[in-house]
């Protein structure tokens, strides 16, 4: 919904979760939209289970493409069908909508693929509300930002995910997203400007500026990781140069987000 605002020149800014899609860099082209691609914070999408579940403590890649790719739907209904070592009990599943960059996110980074994922789980856009559903059911699994996490950890447990090195990995301590550990689920977050704009309202200048020279300040205080003092000092040079068009396109989940500033 955003971008489809943003690229219709509707905003002037939009904040963003994931990475503008060719269709919609083309959807910019056509309505003369250029735009400020520029990355804020880093996000680790934490993998939750309930506080009764002692069996799920690291996932592979693998397992979770077996239990959220879209072969899986109506198939896959049991936790011993993601791993013969675990009990034969019901999965439940909950996470964000489709429409959603968390969704989308997650299902290319272990899928490897877009609009790859089954579609009978539990959607909420309120996170808050995933939580719950896992808190509230034993064999629950959901995924989310990390900060709904580190709010609920008292009444949630943790999964680690093998990330690309072989190793079981949580996303905290935070500096696991920070270093990139905790891959392919650490994501970029970004915010996107419209250029046009820029140029015939001071005051959205002024205002970009002011978040972009700020916002380390703010992001660990909502639960996001703040980019290293260099990236910060990249990004408000990219601003000021006004470099348009998108380098995070290119990107593969689990790189390093500094390769692209």
């Amino acid at each position: 919904m955003g971008f489809s605002k943003f690229c219709a020149g509707n905003l002037d800014i939009a904040g963003a979760s994931r990475v503008i899609r060719k269709e919609e860099i083309e959807k910019c082209r056509e309505n003369g939209v250029e735009f400020l691609e520029l990355p804020m914070a880093i996000d680790g999408l934490a993998v939750i289970v309930n506080k009764k579940n002692q069996f799920a403590k690291c996932l592979t890649i693998k397992e979770l493409d077996k239990m959220w790719n879209t072969k899986a739907e109506g198939r896959i209904t049991s936790w011993k069908q993601i791993n013969p070592k675990f009990p034969d009990e019901r999965l439940l599943l909950f996470a964000p909508p489709s429409d959603t960059g968390t969704f989308d996110y997650f299902t290319q980074a272990i899928t490897g693929k877009r609009r790859n994922s089954r579609t009978d789980f539990t959607p909420n856009r309120n996170q808050n509300a995933l939580v719950q559903g896992v808190i509230g059911n034993p064999s629950a699994l959901a995924y989310l930002g990390i900060s709904f996490y580190m709010q609920n950890q008292d009444r949630l447990n943790l999964v680690a995910i093998e990330n690309n090195e072989g190793k079981c990995v949580k996303p905290v301590p935070i500096d696991n997203v920070l270093r990139n550990v905790y891959n392919p689920l650490s994501r970029p977050l970004f915010i996107y400007v419209n250029k046009n704009n820029l140029k015939t309202n001071p005051s959205l200048e002024k205002f970009v500026r002011f978040y972009l020279e700020n916002s380390w300040k703010w992001v660990d205080g909502v639960g996001y990781v703040a980019l290293p003092d260099e990236a910060y000092v990249k990004t408000l040079r990219k601003f000021e140069r006004g470099e348009t068009g998108s380098k995070f396109g290119k990107a593969k989940p689990g790189e390093p987000i500094t390769n692209f500033i």
